[in-house]
């Protein structure tokens, strides 16, 4: 967590207050959080945001200078957060990056990180398709059920380990791959190739409807989730299993949502959700 849906309600929220602004500079914190492109740090200084984009779980500011564009990859990770308003960051203590805005309605963007000191990449064109290839499985919400299909087909695996695989598709996390399961109907270990078609193609329908209906509600803030702008999110007030471990199973069947320890922790309802 962050997720998918919460890595858009900071995009939209972003494209809205920076885009057409000027980077007057970016300070950082300490240098060891920029992964990659630290050298050229300088060349942001004067360049114009003009879009800001999604991969998954990242936010991607894109910068043009001279009739060149690099970008500034924000991973948010576990506990990374990008905000507009400097009441909003939690603690100074983990704050790895300032940027200052000129010619726009706010005047800095903050990026904070409580874990592994944050991760950031600075990188021109061909470096950013060679990072988006490598790091990035298509995206839950604009590949074709079709696609969708014959991906899960192709795997051996248990379907939630799928489903959190970044290579295969990219955004989801342990909240939103719990939600969706349980609401399709279908068990955590049950494996991706001996899914009907059928099944997986409510699944698809499902993760689209749930990641959807999580965006326009701002997210989840289970822990320390805000978007840009301060405001917690709203969609955990609509799980119907995660960490609810030992209470009765919202579909009325009688017995208890139970939780596995597995790659992450799973909750689902024995009764519901079939192999």
């Amino acid at each position: 967590m962050p997720e998918l849906p919460e890595a858009e309600v900071v995009r939209r929220q972003l494209q809205a207050a920076v885009v057409g602004t000027t980077i007057a500079r970016i300070r950082v914190g300490r240098e060891d959080i920029i992964r990659q492109g630290i050298e050229s740090l300088s060349w942001y200084a004067g360049a114009c945001v003009v879009d800001v984009q999604r991969q998954g779980k990242s936010v991607i500011l894109v910068c043009e200078r001279a009739a060149v564009k690099r970008v500034v990859v924000a991973e948010l990770g576990m506990t990374g957060l990008l905000l507009l308003a400097r009441e909003a960051v939690p603690s100074a203590k983990h704050v790895h990056m300032v940027m200052k805005l000129a010619n726009g309605p706010q005047p800095e963007v903050w990026y904070w990180n409580a874990r592994r000191f944050g991760r950031l990449y600075l990188l021109n064109q061909k470096a950013w398709t060679v990072y988006r290839q490598r790091r990035f499985g298509p995206d839950p919400l604009t590949m074709t059920g079709a696609e969708f299909v014959d991906l899960i087909k192709s795997c051996r695996g248990r379907i939630k380990a799928v489903l959190l695989n970044q290579h295969r598709i990219a955004g989801i996390g342990n909240i939103y791959a719990n939600e969706v399961l349980f609401r399709s109907g279908i068990h955590p270990h049950a494996r991706g190739s001996r899914l009907s078609r059928r099944r997986i193609r409510t699944l698809f329908e499902t993760m689209q409807r749930v990641l959807g209906e999580a965006i326009l509600m701002g997210g989840s803030s289970i822990r320390s989730f805000v978007a840009p702008d301060g405001t917690r999110g709203r969609y955990q007030g609509r799980h119907l299993v995660y960490q609810k471990k030992g209470a009765f199973c919202p579909n009325g069947c009688g017995t208890r949502i139970q939780g596995l320890s597995d790659e992450r922790a799973s909750f689902l309802c024995p009764a519901c959700q079939k192999r």
